[in-house]
């Protein structure tokens, strides 16, 4: 089995369509079908179904497309680790974070990483933990911010805890303040509150929504199915409250009301996480570091 066959496999199946692939890859459509039926041919099985103006792909196809998209990754990462100069003077950073994280915790550490490694390019992808988790175990991802518990275990990842961070409840200053003004808010108080509420698939609207059961209740929705910034900007507008980090609320300026939930209230933990099986590159390895040392 050789790389390149794997390169042509890999355009096939996401095209659908050998003379795209080839010019995907910038290879003669002859050539990549020749390559087709040869790596057909080592594993003893089609990857293919053809017929005339539909390729799909078998069971054996749909088996090894995340291997090779995987393959591929890996050999991507050796490639840029090994470019990389030992003095860290050029290379790239893939980091995974959820939003509220890309909003409260990594502004600052990005910086002060960039103003020392200016020539390592960072790339940021903002997602949920599971979407997260899913990159990374595929290659996409060198290092992600997740939040614990994990949906599901995931044992080829090696998670290293960072923080533990409170929740707390925002409001507009111009509404009644949430639990009739008090220090403190409890769960129980967000009955009476409609909520303004994440996206599917946020870690944030699991937690809420979860605890507020636990308090006997179904939780109001005054408007849901937003990021970070929208949530927040809904709060300002008067439409409701919302459970966010109070990283992000001691960032998110004026125009918000801060009130702590009580104790036990609602915490979150924070970890780092890369695959077990492939060391970060060098790069990702000094971001870990600063991250850990914050």
């Amino acid at each position: 089995m050789q790389f390149q066959q794997l390169q042509y496999f890999v355009a096939v199946a996401e095209t659908r369509h050998f003379t795209r692939a080839a010019e995907r890859v910038h290879v003669a459509q002859p050539s990549l079908s020749q390559q087709i039926r040869a790596l057909e041919r080592e594993l003893g099985a089609d990857l293919f179904v053809r017929a005339r103006g539909n390729i799909a792909l078998t069971d054996a196809g749909e088996a090894l497309l995340p291997l090779a998209r995987r393959i591929l990754a890996d050999a991507d990462t050796a490639r840029h680790e090994v470019q990389e100069l030992v003095q860290l003077r050029r290379g790239r950073v893939r980091l995974g974070a959820t939003p509220s994280l890309c909003t409260g915790l990594l502004p600052d550490v990005l910086r002060a990483f960039h103003d020392r490694y200016p020539g390592i390019q960072l790339l940021v992808q903002e997602s949920g933990s599971r979407d997260l988790v899913r990159e990374l175990a595929r290659g996409a991802l060198d290092l992600a911010l997740i939040v614990l518990p994990l949906p599901a275990p995931a044992p080829a990842l090696t998670t290293v805890e960072l923080l533990r961070e409170d929740l707390v409840v925002v409001s507009s200053p111009e509404a009644p303040a949430p639990g009739g003004g008090r220090p403190t808010v409890e769960i129980s108080d967000l009955e009476n509150e409609r909520l303004v509420m994440f996206r599917h698939g946020y870690d944030l609207r699991e937690l809420t929504v979860n605890a507020c059961r636990s308090a006997g209740f179904e939780p109001e929705f005054a408007v849901e199915g937003g990021e970070m910034d929208a949530v927040l900007g809904f709060v300002r507008a008067g439409l409701g409250v919302a459970v966010v980090p109070r990283m992000v609320a001691s960032r998110a300026g004026r125009g918000l009301r801060v009130t702590p939930l009580a104790r036990p209230g609602l915490s979150r933990t924070i970890a780092l996480a890369h695959r077990s099986d492939v060391a970060p590159p060098r790069g990702a390895r000094e971001l870990q570091r600063m991250l850990l040392e914050r």
